[in-house]
């Protein structure tokens, strides 16, 4: 034993580690509280209080909504006041539905369709009308003849109220035009040149537009629609468009839109222009019987055998200045109104230097 114990004597055992006390438990666990992660440490910690509810402000009191006005009726448009504001201006050529007290001629006896005294035109330096005067008995086939540029258009375009002149007057049955533009106007068919015209329109639709504008009422526009279609031979082409019409197809709807308030006084500008014999005898028959009824119509053509074939009456304008007028006989005197015509507009020409053109070359 004695050996054994020798040999173990130079062993030295350490001490055994004194067990924590109290003070050093504590500090241990704080350093463990520290080393856990946050979810951890959120766990150990104690939750905090919760803050107590702050009271809801009280609502403002809102202002009591004003009562709602109901809207007043609108007051009933009769179709009179209805078709009086289709009127924007009191010189349109637009039918009024009520006389003017004061359009009534003057005189009690036999009244001319149309006086026109003085009545002059410039445009710039241009007198495209120059101290114009004429006069166009009721009932009567007037003509209105002259070169191309003479002032026909201008001085019908006067007349008719659609261009207003410088200087003079112009009566339509008694009425003057200018004091009275609408009374006038209602006594007035006008077919423009041109061929200025709604052409989108159906030819239905286009009458039925004359008719309204003219102060009818529809059952009438329709009636005098087929009527006048039936006239003109129209009436299987009033369901088309206008702009698919022929050029003498226009000129027949066009003046059926002029005739439909059935006028006094038609105001024609070329209305034989580019078209057809066939179409040019209708439209001669229906004015013919027109005039034989009372109605007057003054026209405007180149054509001098059909002004003095149709034409009681004719006046030659030549640089906006009536050279002659009359009856046809007193105008053309011994000679045809061609002939009279030429001497009064000057129509010989030079042919001097054209002797070339008698050389046929090539």
């Amino acid at each position: 034993m004695d050996g054994f114990n020798s040999d173990f004597a130079d062993v030295v055992v350490p001490p055994r580690p004194p067990l924590p006390g109290a003070e050093e438990q504590k500090q241990q666990q704080e350093a463990t509280a520290e080393e856990l992660p946050d979810s951890a440490s959120d766990m150990a910690r104690e939750p905090e209080p919760e803050p107590e509810p702050q009271p809801e402000p009280e609502p403002e009191p809102q202002p009591e909504p004003e009562p709602e006005l109901e809207p007043e009726p609108e007051p009933e448009i009769s179709p009179e006041l209805e078709t009086r504001a289709l009127v924007a201006e009191p010189d349109l050529v637009v039918a009024d539905l009520t006389p003017d007290v004061d359009a009534s001629p003057d005189s009690t006896g036999p009244v001319d369709a149309l006086v026109v005294r003085g009545v002059t035109k410039l445009f710039g330096a241009t007198r495209a009308a120059d101290d114009v005067n004429l006069t166009v008995p009721a009932g009567t086939f007037y003509g209105l003849v002259g070169p191309n540029g003479a002032g026909k258009t201008t001085t019908l375009s006067i007349i008719s109220g659609l261009l207003g002149a410088d200087k003079g007057s112009v009566e339509v049955c008694g009425v003057d035009a200018r004091k009275h533009a609408r009374a006038a106007k209602r006594m007035i068919g006008v077919l423009p040149d041109r061929l200025r015209t709604f052409d989108r329109l159906t030819g239905r639709q286009l009458l039925y537009y004359c008719g309204v504008l003219r102060g009818l009422s529809p059952a009438v526009v329709e009636k005098r629609t087929a009527d006048l279609a039936r006239a003109f031979d129209l009436s299987e082409a009033l369901t088309r468009p206008v702009s698919d019409y022929s050029a003498g197809m226009t000129k027949k709807v066009m003046l059926a839109g002029a005739m439909i308030h059935s006028p006094r006084l038609l105001i024609l500008d070329e209305p034989f222009e580019s078209v057809d014999p066939v179409s040019s005898a209708v439209i001669l028959e229906i004015l013919g019987t027109y005039v034989e009824h009372g109605g007057t119509v003054i026209l405007s053509s180149h054509g001098m055998d059909l002004v003095e074939r149709v034409c009681s009456r004719v006046a030659v304008l030549v640089s906006g200045r009536v050279l002659a007028e009359g009856t046809v006989d007193d105008v053309r005197g011994e000679s045809t109104l061609e002939e009279r015509f030429l001497e009064l507009a000057g129509g010989a020409s030079d042919l001097e230097g054209l002797e070339w053109l008698h050389t046929f070359s090539g």
